[in-house]
């Protein structure tokens, strides 16, 4: 091949008018290298030359990048604006993240333009081929748009954004840079003023800068945009911003037990300080020294200070937040129509919420914020209708299935809510008891234990709040006869053991101080007497003795004898209690309790002999021993000595009644 730095090279020689415009477009493809593009840089100086062919070579320098980064930035600059826009939101919507021959995970050190004109830095370690594509064509989008005069420029915005918001969608790595890229488009084309944040390693974000000097528009409209255009264009870069910072959030991940933006976590920090664990680093720390969490609080603090910069209001947000309907889905693969006016371009309504949510935490956790706010999020109605709205909306038994990171943003605001003691009224019993069913629910179903405690913690706090014990007992009641998850049924037995103890306290005859304005209650609690336990006595101790009976398969019934274990062990050790502690017998007449349910007979034996039967087919090659690893067999065998020892337990407590 000739010397590209020679004329003989055929990207020199066939320039026009050598040849028309579609004949040099193909001598191009054809002669397209590395080792060409310093030449091809040269000839696309060529202002109008780029604006006749640089559209069509987008998708042919794409694949080259980041050599190629030179050239496209040419066209961006020199191209017409216009047909370029087109070409680069195609390749936009045409990204594929899954590069032949390109692993994510095995990315090459290189010198970072060394096959450009410019000076090779460097070696650097680049992200994969994709990223530096979506990084490449929102810059040249940044470049272009503000080349175009048009009287109606959302028109081509709205296309632009659309397209980088599909590309963005279809990501499943390399979040950080592609957000960065996203938020600095934003940034540019909205003209605010705050620097852009730096990538955290280097990468070819190291040449984006566009320095060369720009070509008008060649089509360029008289007539200047109107105030209605320019108010249309904002809201497109509102909405645009909150669909990034929803995907975002939701991408990240839960390592080490650190959902999201670890917001809950953080704030109980600062509200319940007596609840940190000693010698063990807070969430407040990890974030403020581990370089993956910081990265996460400077990003979302970009898109927060530019959503501020973009004039987007907290009152919008919650408005957007607490409207009932629910978000239309787009439809993949398909554009949009320009809208006509800002009212016609929705904001993403869980990005809101995770906006909203960053507003309201940065406020609490460093008294920065609008201190103006007047916005009330109380635990009703406002939480009520948050978690309506959000959690649990393709059916009540999904609720806790949500992202980890969402299901913090949505708790963080009944945890701020109880910190300032606005509980508020629920419009009536049936709207307390689906509060508490769906984050009771979370607290079941969700993987993060730190987010199941969070849910734990509003649960059993609003639960105290109700200044009804009936209200407090049906719940309870409702929880250990219908939940199908045995964790919250243990649960539900630590709220009634909380209340009966309260209520039987010597000189404690009634619920303590609410939240709630209500006339004054009776004088006794219903749990100082014998008819709450009665009430949850069949679902507290039900009958087991055809549970675990020997004609059922043994694996069979392990399976289910295991997963009511932790319901078991409860329920167990809140009776030894009960049978343990002689301030509770009078008022619960414990004694006769015990006799009329029958509890010897139809709750502890059947457990002690199906204690006895799993043992044996633990050992001595049992059944069960066969189908278990030797780590499972010992972990189950010690399981079935704690469930006998407390068992035995509670049979000395019952010989010690009435002594």
């Amino acid at each position: 091949m000739a010397d590209p730095a020679t004329k003989e090279n055929p990207i020199l020689a066939a320039r026009p008018p050598n040849t028309d415009f579609l004949t040099y477009l193909t001598i191009i493809e054809y002669n397209l290298t590395e080792e060409n593009l310093p030449v091809l840089h040269q000839v696309l100086q060529d202002t109008e030359l780029t604006q006749n062919i640089g559209w069509d070579l987008v998708h042919l320098l794409l694949p080259l990048l980041p050599a190629s980064e030179e050239c496209l930035e040419d066209i961006a600059t020199k191209g017409n604006p216009r047909e370029v826009i087109l070409k680069v939101t195609e390749a936009l919507r045409l990204l594929e993240f899954d590069e032949p021959g390109q692993d994510s995970d095995d990315e090459a050190a290189v010198g970072v333009g060394e096959s450009s004109t410019t000076p090779g830095l460097p070696p650097t370690v680049l992200p994969p081929l994709y990223v530096l594509k979506f990084e490449v064509l929102t810059t040249m989008l940044s470049t272009l748009h503000q080349r175009v005069k048009a009287k109606y420029p959302s028109r081509f915005l709205s296309t632009s954004l659309q397209a980088a918001l599909a590309a963005y969608n279809n990501a499943e790595r390399h979040h950080e840079e592609l957000t960065l890229a996203a938020v600095k488009l934003v940034k540019t084309l909205s003209g605010t003023k705050r620097p852009h944040l730096p990538p955290r390693t280097a990468s070819g974000n190291l040449l984006r800068t566009v320095s060369a000097q720009v070509a008008p528009d060649p089509e360029a409209q008289a007539d200047a945009p109107t105030a209605d255009e320019n108010t249309l264009s904002t809201r497109l870069f509102q909405s645009f911003i909150t669909h990034v910072l929803e995907d975002y959030v939701l991408t990240l991940t839960s390592e080490s037990d650190v959902p999201g933006l670890g917001w809950c976590s953080r704030l109980m920090e600062k509200f319940e300080p007596q609840r940190v664990v000693p010698n063990k680093p807070t969430f407040t720390e990890r974030f403020a020294q581990e370089e993956d969490l910081k990265a996460r609080l400077a990003i979302v603090g970009q898109i927060v200070a530019l959503a501020q910069d973009l004039g987007l209001s907290n009152e919008e947000l919650f408005k957007t937040i607490l409207d009932p309907e629910k978000e239309k889905p787009g439809i993949p693969g398909a554009e949009d129509e320009p809208p006509n006016s800002a009212s016609d371009i929705p904001l993403s309504k869980t990005g809101s919420l995770l906006l909203f949510t960053a507003r309201r935490v940065q406020q609490e956790l460093y008294d920065a914020g609008d201190k103006d706010d007047k916005i009330k999020v109380s635990i009703f109605p406002e939480h009520a209708t948050i978690i309506n709205n959000y959690v649990g909306i393709v059916g009540l038994q999904t609720a806790g299935l949500e992202p980890e990171s969402f299901l913090d943003a949505v708790l963080s605001f009944g945890l701020v809510a109880l910190e300032k003691n606005d509980v508020g009224e629920p419009i009536d019993d049936e709207e307390f008891t689906k509060y508490l069913q769906t984050v009771s629910l979370i607290s079941a179903n969700c993987a993060s234990p730190s987010i199941r405690y969070h849910a734990h913690y509003l649960t059993s706090t609003i639960l105290r709040s109700h200044p009804s014990d009936l209200v407090r007992l049906s719940f309870i009641r409702d929880t250990l006869e219908h939940c199908p998850y045995e964790n919250l049924k243990a649960t539900a037995v630590g709220w009634f053991k909380g209340e009966t103890l309260e209520a039987n306290m010597p000189g404690q005859h009634s619920h303590g101080e609410s939240p709630h304005s209500h006339e004054s209650e009776p004088s006794q609690s219903i749990f100082a007497t014998p008819v709450a336990l009665s009430t949850v006595a069949p679902f507290l101790f039900p009958d087991l003795t055809s549970s675990f009976a020997s004609k059922v398969e043994v694996s069979e019934t392990w399976m289910e004898f295991r997963t009511e274990f932790g319901f078991f062990l409860s329920a167990l050790n809140f009776y030894y209690l009960l049978l343990t502690a002689k301030m509770l017998h009078e008022n619960l007449d414990i004694v006769g309790f015990h006799k009329n349910n029958n509890i010897d007979e139809q709750y502890l034996k059947p457990l002690k002999d199906a204690t006895v039967r799993f043992r044996k087919e633990f050992q001595n090659g049992g059944e069960l021993s066969s189908v278990s690893d030797m780590e499972d067999v010992t972990t189950s065998l010690g399981d079935i000595s704690l469930l006998e020892d407390v068992v035995g337990r509670v049979e000395k407590g019952v010989q010690g009644l009435g002594k």
